[in-house]
């Protein structure tokens, strides 16, 4: 797997004992495999009915040792939260009662009785693929008696970053600390992307805090692979408010850079702490990015009124200007304006990709990114609360109704 350009493995991470848990790849998986003839053609099996069922006791009693093996490494503590998909408990590892861990319950889901829900595949599938310092670590999974699914999850107990732009009153911040939460999520971003995983629904209460402040990307339920580009894909993912008007057009073809604009609307948050584009419905959430950004035309997006649901008002609002983006997110400096200029660009095609934001000049700027260890925080049992409420959420499941939270509704016009 590659490695981000910006990005040093901490050596002390080789000596997690942690991480030995993830070389399981499955606790359920049958571990005996059919005897091949030379060119690989399984051969028929020559054993008595009887004898055929002794291996496949065998096969499963060994699965249900392996099992009983993982759950047995781990030691369940107090609950920090429940929800109709899943609990999630503190916990700790049995050989070492300082190494913390977060047990995601997840319960049996009554529509689906003939496995897993599809977005808790996707979540296992993606954590076990993707290892990267900005990314949730997926230790273990495991079974219960009861037949529901353990995940075994990386102990982030400062919360996660949404907590701390909305708490205004107690929590400050300034460009340095911008700087270092972006670095952070556009590596994870940009490994994601590098690995052809899109992750498809980036918010700021989908990056979780590690205790030394390293930010994680969290929540996998709707990512996929986008390794073949002729596949069609759903245009329902990614939360309203973070979604590119592409996929709000209804597009079925589509890249990282939906992503990258979730990114972007993140940074956007970051700086003037409240949802820049908080649409009550996707007409809604449309027609704000036309006075936020500008209305999409053929002539600044070439193919875009052959999209299938390409909807907007008559009056076209020209493309906001330089000037505009200043005026409401000057704090982060020129070169900041310009990369979150290229981020919310609105033709996909010409949007900057993770990686060309990671080679941007800002982050070469003064100020520096804040160290880790000096970065905002909040601690204690608010923290806690906030990781369980997190973690206990089906994952992939937008969050639509979310507009109590906004502080303030913004007016786009009132920046020229």
């Amino acid at each position: 797997m590659a490695v981000s350009p910006l990005v040093v493995h901490p050596t002390d991470a080789l000596q997690n004992p942690l991480q030995n848990a993830r070389s399981v790849s499955s606790p359920l998986k049958n571990a005996s495999s059919a005897q091949a003839s030379s060119n690989g053609t399984p051969l028929p099996t020559q054993v008595a009915p009887n004898a055929a069922a002794a291996i496949q006791t065998a096969s499963l009693d060994l699965a249900e040792q392996l099992n009983e093996e993982e759950k047995r490494k781990y030691v369940k503590g107090k609950k920090l939260g429940e929800g109709t998909y899943a609990n999630v408990y503190l916990g700790f590892l049995r050989g070492d009662s300082s190494q913390l861990v977060a047990i995601k319950k997840i319960k049996i889901q009554k529509e689906y009785t003939e496995g897993m829900a599809p977005d808790a595949v996707r979540e296992i599938k993606h954590l076990q693929e993707l290892s990267h310092p900005n990314i949730i670590t997926l230790h273990s999974v495991f079974s219960s008696k009861d037949q529901n699914l353990n995940l075994v999850l990386e102990y982030l107990p400062l919360g996660d970053l949404e907590m701390l732009i909305r708490d205004t009153d107690r929590v400050k911040y300034g460009a340095a600390d911008i700087k270092a939460w972006m670095g952070m999520l556009t590596r994870a971003v940009w490994f994601c992307h590098e690995n052809f995983v899109l992750h498809r629904d980036i918010k700021p209460n989908n990056l979780l805090i590690a205790a030394d402040g390293e930010v994680k990307l969290a929540d996998f339920g709707l990512a996929r692979s986008f390794s073949d580009p002729y596949k069609p894909m759903t245009a329902n993912v990614i939360t309203r408010w973070y979604r590119p008007p592409e996929l709000l057009f209804g597009a079925k073809h589509y890249s990282g850079v939906v992503d990258v604009w979730s990114v972007g609307l993140v940074f956007a948050e970051l700086v003037i702490r409240t949802p820049y584009i908080a649409g009550d419905s996707e007409m809604h959430q449309i027609n704000l990015i036309c006075q936020a950004i500008g209305t999409p035309t053929e002539e600044n997006w070439p193919g875009v009124t052959k999209l299938p649901d390409y909807t907007v008002e008559k009056e076209v609002v020209p493309l906001r200007g330089r000037d505009h983006y200043m005026a409401m997110f000057g704090t982060v400096g020129y070169e900041g304006v310009d990369l979150l200029m290229k981020t919310l660009t609105l033709d996909p095609k010409k949007r900057i990709t993770a990686l060309e934001m990671l080679k941007h000049g800002w982050w070469h700027k003064d100020p520096k990114p804040t160290r880790n260890r000096d970065l905002p925080r909040k601690s204690g049992g608010q923290s806690q609360e906030k990781l369980g409420a997190d973690l206990k959420r089906r994952p992939g499941v937008v969050d639509e109704d979310r507009g109590s939270k906004v502080s303030r509704k913004l007016d786009f016009g009132a920046a020229q």
